[in-house]
C-alpha cells in the first residue's frame, strides 16, 4: 500500500510537471503568434483536466483576441466552475466589460480575481494589465498603474516589465516604454518579444535602417521567431511609403517578410486574413485575389473572405465580381462593416456607371456616391482616395459627377488632398456649367463653388488662380460687381509678381480675359470705364476681336 501510495504521489507530481509544461508550450506558441497551435495544446489540457482554469483562461484569451467573443466567453465561464486558478477567469470577463464600456463591471470582476491572492502573486495584474491594453476601448493609463503593483513585488518580473513597456508604449511615452523594453529583456534574454519591440519603436519613429538592424539582432538570436519577419514586413512597408523612391524595393521585402512570418507562425484561417489584410496594404491585388479564392475554397460560410475577394476584383477590373462580393459581406448582420467596405462598394458601382466615353448611367453613379458617403461617415479620411477617381472623371469632361467626388474632399479639412480637392470641386463646377444656357446652370453648386474658392484662399492666401475663377464663376452667375473685383484681385495680385510674371504668355492670356470680363461688366453701368479696360486688352492683344466689337458697339 505505501509503495503504491508514493507510485501515485509520483504520478501526481509528473502530471502537475508535464501540465506546466504543457500550457507553456502554449504562451510561447502565443508568444509566436502560432495561435491554432495553442489553442489546440490548451484544449487538449482542457480535455485531460476540465478543472484546469488557467488554460480555460487563456483559451479564452485566444478567442477574445481573435474576436470570437462568444467562444471566449464560454471558456471564462468554464474556467470559473474550476478549482485551479479559477480567478484569472474574472479578468476574462473584466476584459469583456471594458470592451462594453462597463468599467464598474471590470473593477468589480477584477477585485474578484485578486482578492485572494498571495503576497508575492504578480501573474493576476500582469493580466489585467494587459486586459486594460487590449480592450476594446485601452486604458493605458490604468494600465500602467495595476503592472506598477507587479512590479513592487517582483521589480526584475520580465513579463511585468514587457507588458509595463507596451502599455507605456500605448500611451505614446517612447523613452519609459524603452527602457521598460531594455530591462525587460535584461530580466530574461530568452524573451525575444521585448528586444523585439525596441525595433518597433524605432519603426515608429521612422528610423527605419535602426529599426531593421534592430530586428536582425532579433534573428541572429533565434532565425525562427515569426513575429519579428511580421515587423520587418511593416517596417519595408512604411518605408516605402514614406519613401517612394524605394517603393518598388521595399515593397517586394514587405511580402518577402510577411510570407516567411506566414511559413513560421500558421497556415490557419486566421492567419490568411492578416497574410490578406497585408496584401491589401501593399496593394498586391493579384495575390490577393488567387489567396480569397483559395479561402473560399477551404471556407465557404467565413463572410470575411469576401470583403477581400470584393476588394481584388475591383482593383483588378471585374466590378460586378465586386458589388457582388462586398454585397454578400455587408448584408451579414453580425460582420463589422468598415469604411473601406463601402468605398469600395461605391467605386465598383461608379466605375459600372462610367465609360470612357463620357457616357454615364446616372443612377448607377449616384448609388456608388451614396455607398460612397456611407463610407466617410464610417471613415471620414477614406475621402483621402478619391482625388485618383475625381481626376479620372475630369480628364474625361464628366464634370459634375467629377464635382460631386470632389466636394467630399473640400468637406474635410484634416484630408492631406483638401486643398487640391477644393480647388478641383470649384474648376470642376465651373466647367459643368460654361456655355450653359443662364437657366440651366446650376446657381446653388456656382454659388459653393464660389464660397469654396473663398476657404481655398483662407488656407492658402498666395494662390491667385482662386480670384481668377471666382471671376469667371461670377459671370457665370451675371454678378456683374463680384466679377469686376475678383478679376481686378487677379490682376493686382499678377502685376505684383513682376516683369517676369507679366511677359508669360499664359499669363497675358489670363490678363486680357480678365480686362475683357471687367469691361463686359461694366458695359450696363459705366461705358468710359468699360471702354478703358476693352482699351487695357488691345494694348496686351491689339488682334482681339471681342475688344474692338465691344468698344465700337459702347460708342
Amino acid at each position: 500500500m505505501n509503495k503504491f501510495k508514493i507510485f501515485s504521489l509520483a504520478l501526481v507530481a509528473s502530471a502537475s510537471v508535464a501540465k506546466a509544461q504543457d500550457i507553456n508550450q502554449a504562451k510561447k506558441a502565443i508568444d509566436a503568434e502560432q495561435f491554432e497551435k495553442a489553442k489546440s495544446l490548451l484544449k487538449s489540457i482542457i480535455k485531460a483536466k476540465p478543472s484546469d482554469g488557467e488554460a480555460n483562461f487563456v483559451l479564452g484569451n485566444i478567442y477574445l483576441n481573435q474576436s470570437v467573443v462568444d467562444s471566449a466567453k464560454i471558456y471564462y465561464l468554464n474556467g470559473l466552475e474550476a478549482s485551479d486558478k479559477k480567478n484569472l477567469n474574472y479578468i476574462g470577463l473584466g476584459q469583456l466589460d471594458l470592451d462594453s464600456k462597463n468599467t464598474a463591471g471590470a473593477q468589480a470582476n477584477f477585485g474578484l480575481a485578486t482578492k485572494d491572492m498571495k503576497r508575492k502573486d504578480v501573474n493576476e495584474f500582469i493580466y489585467i494589465g494587459r486586459a486594460y491594453m487590449n480592450s476594446d476601448n485601452p486604458d493605458y493609463k490604468s494600465a500602467v498603474t495595476v503592472l506598477q503593483r507587479a512590479l513592487a513585488v517582483e521589480p526584475q518580473n520580465a513579463q511585468a516589465l514587457l507588458a509595463i513597456g507596451d502599455a507605456y508604449f500605448g500611451a505614446n511615452n517612447q523613452n519609459d516604454a524603452y527602457k521598460a523594453y531594455r530591462d525587460a529583456f535584461t530580466a530574461d534574454n530568452t524573451l525575444l518579444r521585448a528586444k523585439m519591440q525596441s525595433g518597433v519603436l524605432l519603426k515608429n519613429a521612422k528610423s527605419y535602417d535602426e529599426a531593421i538592424k534592430s530586428f536582425n539582432e532579433v534573428i541572429a538570436l533565434d532565425a525562427n521567431y515569426g513575429p519579428v519577419y511580421r515587423e520587418l514586413a511593416e517596417t519595408y512597408y512604411k518605408w516605402a511609403r514614406n519613401k517612394p523612391s524605394t517603393s518598388k524595393d521595399n515593397l517586394q521585402k514587405a511580402i518577402t517578410n510577411y510570407e516567411k512570418y506566414l511559413s513560421l507562425t500558421d497556415y490557419s484561417m486566421d492567419s490568411k486574413m492578416r497574410h490578406a489584410d497585408f496584401l491589401i496594404l501593399v496593394k498586391d491585388y493579384k495575390s490577393l485575389e488567387t489567396v480569397a479564392n483559395k479561402m473560399i475554397a477551404q471556407d465557404k460560410v467565413n463572410p470575411r473572405i469576401y470583403r477581400y475577394l470584393g476588394y481584388a476584383a475591383y482593383e483588378n477590373g471585374n466590378v460586378d465580381v465586386a458589388i457582388k462580393s462586398i454585397e454578400d459581406f455587408i448584408k451579414v448582420p453580425n460582420n463589422k462593416v468598415i469604411g473601406r467596405d463601402y468605398l469600395y462598394l461605391g467605386l465598383s458601382k461608379i466605375k459600372k456607371g462610367t465609360s470612357a466615353d463620357g457616357v454615364v448611367d446616372q443612377a448607377a453613379f449616384d448609388a456608388g456616391l451614396a455607398d460612397i458617403k456611407k463610407a466617410i461617415e464610417l471613415d471620414p479620411l477614406v475621402v483621402e482616395e478619391l482625388a485618383d477617381l475625381g481626376k479620372a472623371l475630369f480628364g474625361k469632361k464628366q464634370y459634375a459627377q467629377a464635382a460631386a467626388i470632389f466636394e467630399l474632399g473640400a468637406a474635410n479639412k484634416e484630408s492631406k488632398n483638401y486643398l487640391d480637392d477644393a480647388v478641383y470641386y470649384g474648376i470642376s463646377v465651373y466647367y459643368g456649367n460654361a456655355g450653359k444656357p443662364a437657366e440651366s446652370r446650376d446657381k446653388a453648386a456656382l454659388e459653393n463653388a464660389n464660397a469654396t474658392f473663398d476657404k481655398v484662399l483662407e488656407a492658402s492666401p498666395s494662390y491667385d488662380e482662386a480670384y481668377l475663377y471666382k471671376g469667371r464663376i461670377n459671370s457665370s452667375l451675371d454678378k456683374d460687381d463680384l466679377i469686376i473685383k475678383n478679376y481686378e484681385e487677379y490682376v493686382a495680385k499678377t502685376t505684383a509678381k513682376g516683369a517676369e510674371e507679366l511677359a508669360k504668355p499664359a499669363t497675358v492670356k489670363k490678363i486680357v480675359e480678365s480686362y475683357n470680363a471687367i469691361g463686359a461688366a461694366y458695359a450696363n453701368t459705366d461705358k468710359a470705364k468699360a471702354v478703358e479696360y476693352f482699351n487695357k486688352t488691345l494694348v496686351l492683344d491689339p488682334a482681339n476681336t471681342y475688344a474692338a466689337q465691344s468698344i465700337k458697339a459702347l460708342k
